[in-house]
């Protein structure tokens, strides 16, 4: 992989604030490092709090960082060259209420150097795409949250940008429109962007991207590929017994992480391949039947509750 394949490049990034009249110090990201490949569905998780939204903000130019460095397309954040490059789209994205979306997004436009009949088609287009056609030329102040949540993303990608910065980008969306949403971001990656968002669905997350990194407390605490992060954690299985009697239940119970009991089944959490070994031997050595043995995956929500709270 070569510079030239790294979209985004955060170095020890750190924000500090100092709260009025106190003058204490709040560390909200403390020396946060990632990269953003090209092409790339990335995301961004953690707890509220954990300074996602500042971390963004940081990388948009919104406040600046106290230490630390951040790259778009080699360009040093924040500049104007880096943010010509990028969509953005806020958690609450704030739309003038006396405007139409097609005035809003045009606007958009605009700032980033469009105009003309090119502008209008692209302004019908992307609208069209983000599903809000039939409302283009209402009041916004008219609108509900998730009518502005895609007239939100349609100004973000009005000018194809190469990289798209978004914020909890299903927020206010109903399941339709999740969908919706995630149909976008994954058309935009197919487009040959890359896609950098923040969100607290993990469900969308681990459905949605390459890589992952998640902050706790303003650290990174785990990160990478998905498939990697997926595949090394700790192998469960859950294993059904039949008619297991009280005394093989003493023996059995320690070497699971949970036992229950369903009628005459008794279901045992096992973690590691060694313990499943272990509990099979003495299960069959004792007589008792083995109904079934199904392995499972670590999925994301377990990572996340493991790494982040």
């Amino acid at each position: 992989m070569t510079k030239h394949d790294i979209v985004l490049s955060v170095d020890k990034l750190r924000k500090t604030f100092v709260k009025p009249f106190t003058g204490k110090k709040v560390e909200a990201v403390r020396g946060v490092s990632f990269e953003v490949r090209r092409g790339d569905i990335f995301g961004f998780l953690g707890p509220n709090g954990a300074g996602k939204t500042t971390t963004i903000k940081m990388l948009t130019g919104l406040i600046f960082p106290t230490s630390g460095r951040a790259t778009i397309l080699g360009q040093d954040v924040p500049s104007s060259e880096a943010m010509g490059k990028v969509g953005f789209l806020p958690e609450n994205p704030y739309v003038y209420p006396y405007l139409t979306p097609r005035e809003f997004v045009s606007m958009c436009g605009r700032l980033n150097g469009m105009g003309g009949k090119h502008l209008a088609r692209e302004v019908e287009r992307v609208i069209e795409r983000v599903g809000i056609a039939y409302a283009m030329d209402r009041r916004v102040g008219a609108l509900s949250k998730g009518m502005l949540q895609r007239t939100g993303f349609a100004a973000a990608i009005v000018h194809s940008p190469e990289l798209l910065i978004l914020d909890e980008p299903m927020s206010g969306l109903d399941p339709v429109g999740r969908k919706e949403v995630r149909d976008l971001i994954v058309e935009e990656a197919r487009l040959g962007r890359t896609v950098f968002f923040s969100s607290h669905i993990l469900s969308d997350v681990e459905l949605l991207c390459d890589h992952v990194t998640i902050l706790r407390r303003g650290e990174v605490v785990a990160g990478g590929a998905m498939k990697d992060l997926l595949g090394a954690g700790v192998r469960r299985s859950e294993v059904t017994l039949i008619d297991v009697p009280e005394a093989a239940l003493a023996e059995l119970s320690p070497l699971a992480h949970s036992a229950q009991r369903h009628g005459n089944s008794l279901v045992l959490d096992v973690q590691g391949d060694d313990a499943v070994k272990i509990v099979l031997e003495r299960a069959l050595a004792a007589g008792i039947r083995v109904e079934s043995l199904v392995p499972k995956r670590e999925t994301l929500e377990d990572i996340f509750v493991r790494k982040a709270l």
